[in-house]
């Protein structure tokens, strides 16, 4: 399959890297606004540069594309890619409204492409291990599930693109930039949310508009509650972490993060994911032999690209199969649904129902 990339940003080269290292597809073109930027990508990594999406689709023959451009302007080059005849994969969040995401899934049916969004943390051991043992029925029903993401972000960071930081060109904060993952965790295990309330406040970013910290409580749809703290004003950043609490008694837990967070372009994955809870009856031991594992496994792969290159690879194969992908556009959905639904609590001051 032949793959380009739209957006020749700093997370771009990660996923050029990625689809390097996946089997059976090949790096193609890239696409961007910027002419200079975008050949300068192209030449970097031997592809074709362009500025129209719908040209570089109908020339270079492209199966997939990739989105890798700011939150708010996933819509319009989804759209294109869709209608020029690929299938599209879109960095998270899958878009930073509800309105945008209805209109992309809107054209995926209409044009019978594939669309999805990127979320590797469900493709790392530990996270898998959690689904298993739900699916297995280890922990009874799901009944409180916890995300806790405490990270850091500079002042250079927030300088670092003059989209970061600003509503309109971000479409938000720790909310739609850190936590999406974490988020898309939360509801793999829990299910359908029904309803959340939730506040966010700026600590101490005074020069950004949007916030860097928020909280929220969940009700979902099988009677489970969850719990949400996710802040970017940690100093240098702690952990990213979900916890599973079953109707049975049993925890389990993930953390995906570790130490400094990860800045595309500025710095690398700090520590393994690892489960750090787990409670099952008969399984305690478990938790160390894994955590060995998990360790070994970072020290022989690169983890900024690893993790991409598996979905990726199963975006291609459920392509060819003709099969749902393991995460889809629906699932990009509920994330984007959550956290505006969080921001709509904060306006009004009440709980928002989901439907």
């Amino acid at each position: 399959m032949r793959i380009a990339l739209i957006g020749p940003g700093k997370v771009a080269h990660l996923h050029a890297q990625a689809v390097q290292q996946t089997p059976d597809v090949t790096l193609a073109a890239v696409c961007g606004r910027n002419e200079q930027k975008t050949a300068d990508f192209a030449r970097q990594y031997g592809i074709a540069p362009y500025t129209s999406v719908a040209d570089m689709v109908s020339r270079e023959g492209i199966d997939v594309c990739v989105v890798l451009t700011p939150h708010p302007n996933h819509r319009e080059p989804t759209i294109a890619a869709l209608e020029a005849g690929a299938h599209v994969l879109v960095e998270k969040p899958l878009a930073a409204s509800l309105a945008d995401c209805d209109a992309m899934i809107a054209t995926a049916e209409r044009t019978q492409r594939v669309l999805s969004v990127v979320s590797q943390r469900r493709f790392y051991a530990p996270s898998q291990r959690i689904r298993a043992a739900i699916d297995a029925g280890k922990i009874g029903t799901p009944a409180l599930g916890m995300v806790q993401m405490l990270g850091w972000r500079d002042e250079a960071y927030y300088g670092s693109d003059p989209w970061r930081g600003s509503w309109q060109h971000e479409g938000g904060g720790v909310l739609v930039n850190q936590a999406p993952h974490q988020l898309d965790l939360l509801l793999w295990y829990m299910g359908e949310p029904t309803m959340v309330y939730g506040q966010w406040r700026n600590v101490n970013h005074p020069y950004i508009e949007v916030e860097d910290t928020a909280v929220a409580i969940v009700q979902f749809k099988n009677g489970g509650v969850g719990n949400i703290v996710a802040s970017n004003s940690q100093k240098p950043g702690l952990y990213g972490k979900v916890h599973l609490h079953g109707s049975s008694g049993a925890s389990v837990g993930v953390q995906t993060d570790g130490g400094s967070m990860f800045i595309a372009g500025r710095s690398g994955i700090q520590e393994p994911p690892v489960n750090d809870l787990w409670t099952v009856p008969g399984e305690e031991h478990l938790l160390a032999e894994w955590k060995e594992e998990d360790t070994t496994l970072f020290g022989e792969i690169n983890a900024l690209t690893h993790y991409f290159a598996l979905q990726l690879a199963d975006f291609c194969t459920a392509i060819r199969e003709q099969r749902t992908p393991a995460i889809t556009a629906q699932d990009g959905r509920r994330v984007v649904q959550l956290f505006e639904a969080i921001y709509e609590s904060q306006r009004t001051g009440q709980a928002i129902r989901i439907s």
